[in-house]
This record gives structure tokens, C-alpha cells and sequence, in this order.
């Protein structure tokens, strides 16, 4: 992976947070998944490790936890 990857639910702080995210690390650098939309893309970071939303993966396999906006399971529905 060469690109983080930041999933979030489209909440107003996951919105926030995704703002801050491109400004930090442009929008080049980083892949936006919003789970609201694709809905396909929950397995895939769940199995990344991924326990709440707004997060980031890391190109290293790290996730970052950003602002609790929503656990999985809140997004899951």
C-alpha cells in the first residue's frame, strides 16, 4: 500500500477530520473511503484493524484512531 487510507462515516466530526487529514498530507497521499457510501469497503478495514471511524491506515499497516465519531458496529447499523 502506498497510500493511507482514511475511512469514516460521514458524520460532522469525521468530515472535520478528513478536511485536516488532506491539508496535513494532501489530497494525493491518501485514499477517502466513506463507509456510508461504501458500505463494501467494512470488512476490509475491520480486518485492518480498524474499530471506529474516523481512522486512518497507515501505508505501514498502522491505524490511527482519530476523534471517536462512531464505532464500528454504530456504521455497521
Amino acid at each position: 500500500m502506498s497510500k493511507s487510507i482514511f475511512y469514516h462515516a460521514g458524520c460532522p466530526v469525521c468530515v472535520s477530520a478528513e478536511q485536516d487529514i488532506i491539508n496535513l498530507i494532501g489530497s494525493g497521499n491518501v485514499e477517502i473511503v466513506h463507509l456510508g457510501e461504501n458500505r463494501t469497503q467494512i470488512i476490509t478495514e475491520e480486518k485492518a484493524g480498524v474499530q471506529s471511524v474516523p481512522a486512518l491506515l497507515t501505508p505501514n499497516g498502522h491505524v490511527l484512531h482519530i476523534n471517536y465519531g462512531a464505532s464500528m458496529a454504530d456504521v455497521k447499523g
